[in-house]
């Protein structure tokens, strides 16, 4: 009987023997640092609720590069300058697919969006008419009119609870989701929907992107999430969401058939996308799933990160008066006499773009960025990268690296005065949009967004906390999403201000 005991105690102490120490997993000079895993979830039980904080701590012990397994997939973790170099410049095309994800497929028409779809013809296909026909310089100056109007309204927004605590989270939010919407299909939500609640449906879109699907690392767990309902909850989301943007393309269609646009009128996203369905100005030929795909790109990647960056600022900024009063100062004088800022004053705001710099370095808002997955077999350092491998850059890490940054945690916004240090990702010190191929092709837009938007605010009013709040106590907990934002809405009192 003993014996019978003993047999399976054995085969369960050599598969673990096998797990821990066979030449696969032992520490070589050919395999980056990586932490002891646990047999079937790997280091999954390491990334904790905020992975970018947690892989940033397992960073400081293991190095720059090191390597994990979610389940049995291998996942590189870079933080520091030089490997997101190499990733993102030296070996960028190597690095420029994403690894499967069934969420974006299930969300995103089986990922045929810019954003997940994986390397190859198709992307870069789709690529340039993001590139060149819908986020062009052009076509991102004929935007112009619908960014200030929006900010307008942002303010007489504002100006109307100006005797009240205002949740100046909602009031962003509100701004970013108009300008994206005007800019993708003409209209803001609220203009003629049938029932639809899309901004509900958007940041339920972003929630279940940003959710971990352990069925992607695991294969065989994947029927929890029939138990847990994240099946059904991506098929609902997915359903509604077609539905709202098959109305918007037949709503348009049928309008086109009717009137011309007029001249000199600028076109938003699914004019410029009807347009090139058949192929005529591209060669290639727009399918109605990859059309949907793109606009729902728009939506996702253009509002969340967008609003969430602008009340990080303001958060710091209610942090630190004497950068606020800096700020202050910098738009008043030369935004004196003008009843409102324009994106023609922002070029000679030094400190306002320093700012929002700052804000991107201490709070990026993707900041593990979105996954890639190595094509062949590479040379990271000086480590052997097998092919399907994913890895993660760490921007939040990096834009904390004391070895780039002199007080890294602190919130200097000085430091970018008389640099050139930028966001566009040629410099890999701050590389809160990426890099490279698979680099955020929208970022003119966003920080136009940004800075017309933090010009304004603090050249009408004064910004202060509710009474009994002080700048010191605010708190900073983040929550974990596809955009990390904070986790409670920034609450504020607004004064007006005259010169």
């Amino acid at each position: 009987m003993e014996y019978f005991l003993l047999v399976p105690l054995l085969v369960i102490i050599y598969f673990l023997h096998q797990w821990f120490f066979s030449p696969s997993n032992t520490k070589n000079k050919l395999s980056p640092p990586s932490p002891t895993k646990l047999p079937i979830i790997g280091n999954l039980h390491q990334l904790g609720s905020l992975p970018h904080r947690s892989l940033h701590k397992l960073s400081k012990k293991y190095g720059p590069v090191m390597l994990l397994h979610f389940g049995s997939k291998p996942v590189l973790i870079a933080s520091s300058v030089d490997a997101a170099r190499d990733i993102m410049k030296t070996h960028d095309l190597v690095w420029s697919n994403r690894p499967k994800s069934s969420m974006a497929d299930g969300l995103f028409y089986g990922s045929k969006d810019m954003a997940f779809s994986p390397y190859g013809e198709y992307w870069r296909q789709i690529r340039s008419v993001m590139v060149l026909h819908l986020l062009s310089n052009k076509r991102v100056q004929s935007y112009r009119y619908v960014r200030e109007e929006e900010t307008s309204n942002m303010i007489d927004k504002i100006r109307q609870q100006c005797d009240s605590v205002i949740d100046l989270r909602d009031v962003l939010s509100c701004m970013t989701n108009n300008i994206i919407s005007r800019v993708a299909i003409g209209r803001t939500y609220n203009e003629g929907e049938s029932g639809i609640d899309l901004k509900t449906l958007l940041e339920e879109t972003l929630m279940l992107v940003g959710t971990f699907n352990v069925g992607d690392y695991i294969p065989w767990l994947k029927w929890l999430n029939k138990i847990k309902g994240l099946d059904t909850k991506v098929k609902k989301v997915a359903k509604d969401l077609d539905a709202y943007l098959e109305s918007v393309i037949e709503e348009r269609v049928i309008r086109n058939k009717k009137a011309e646009y007029s001249a000199g009128e600028a076109k938003d996203f699914v004019d410029v996308l009807l347009e090139i369905q058949n192929g005529k100005e591209t060669g290639f030929p727009l399918q109605r799933d990859s059309l949907k795909a793109l606009l729902l790109d728009a939506f996702v990647a253009g509002t969340d990160s967008t609003y969430t960056v602008l009340e990080w600022t303001m958060t710091e900024l209610l942090r630190h008066p004497r950068i606020m009063k800096k700020l202050e100062d910098e738009v008043r004088e030369l935004g004196q006499g003008k009843t409102e800022i324009t994106e023609d004053d922002l070029g000679n705001m030094q400190y306002l773009k320093a700012v929002i710099k700052e804000s991107l370095r201490l709070h990026a808002p993707v900041p593990l960025l979105v996954a890639r997955e190595s094509m062949e077999e590479v040379k990271l350092f000086d480590y052997n990268i097998p092919a399907k491998t994913v890895v993660l850059i760490n921007a939040w890490g990096i834009g904390r690296d004391p070895l780039s940054w002199d007080n890294p945690e602190e919130y200097k916004p000085e430091r970018f005065l008389n640099s050139n240090i930028d966001v566009k990702g040629l410099n890999f010190e701050l590389i809160p949009f990426g890099a490279g191929r698979r680099g955020c092709p929208g970022i003119p837009f966003a920080i136009m967004v940004n800075e017309l938007a933090l010009a304004n605010l603090v050249h009408k009013f004064s910004f202060a906390l509710p009474k009994g709040i002080k700048g010191e106590d605010l708190d900073m907990t983040e929550c974990n999403g596809l955009a990390v934002r904070r986790k409670s809405p920034l609450l504020v009192v607004a004064t007006p201000w005259s010169s």
